[in-house]
């Protein structure tokens, strides 16, 4: 499986990105810059964490705007998965690609700690791997991160079951019905601020998040390789 690993200016993750699926799945990944006009060799797309832009305007919204955004929406037309990580998740829901906003945390403060997650939703094409309710760890970063929908949205993302990941143990940043991360009605979109390419390896604190990548893997095998 060939996956892009997005970079625009400001992001910061990309190098997390490449390692979790190069070194770690023994994947192909590569690195594609944001003025890229062309994706269709991909089979998966990866949007990583940072400060695309200088989070000037709003975290995401001049990335969005950016060439290789309106690839990435054909790519999720066209049924592709894509993963976007922290400020990937904020520059998906400025895309429209995912419903609700990333608002600041409740604290005003950036925070930087391993958070407990629940797997909610564990019958998608990111968490295959995991167990229903399974407690995981993964790092966060982030100072904008507290997720916000309105009434109607909320509620049809708990009837379509995409809520996929709720914080556990505590609530961080003041995300709303401690979500922390969630798929579009397809399936083939996940947005989440917990960074699980930072948890792949138990050399650097555990490896909870490379389940993430293992999921995307199989599910694109079996809907591919399997069928070839």
């Amino acid at each position: 499986m060939k996956f892009a690993v997005l970079v625009f200016p400001g992001s910061n993750c990309d190098l997390d990105m490449y390692h979790a699926i190069k070194d770690e799945l023994g994947e192909e990944a590569e690195y594609v810059w944001h003025d890229t006009k062309d994706l269709s060799s991909y089979d998966g797309i990866l949007l990583p964490g940072g400060f695309s832009y200088g989070d000037y305007l709003r975290c995401g919204a001049i990335a969005r705007s950016s060439n290789v955004m309106t690839e990435v929406v054909k790519a999720a037309e066209a049924g592709k998965p894509i993963l976007g990580v922290c400020n990937g998740f904020q520059i998906l829901t400025e895309a429209g690609l995912l419903p609700g906003a990333l608002l600041r945390n409740k604290n005003l403060k950036f925070m930087c700690r391993t958070v407990d997650l629940k797997v909610v939703n564990n019958n998608t094409q990111f968490t295959n791997h995991y167990a229903k309710d399974e407690i995981i760890k993964v790092p966060i970063a982030h100072g904008e991160g507290n997720y916000y929908c309105d009434e109607d949205t909320l509620q049809s993302l708990k009837d379509n079951n995409q809520i996929v990941f709720t914080y556990s143990s505590e609530n961080p940043n003041g995300s709303l019905e401690d979500i922390a991360g969630i798929v579009n009605e397809r399936g083939n979109v996940l947005g989440m601020m917990p960074h699980p390419e930072r948890a792949v390896n138990e050399l650097i604190g555990g490896a909870d998040g490379l389940a993430v990548f293992k999921s995307i893997v199989k599910q694109w095998r079996e809907s591919h390789v399997n069928q070839a």
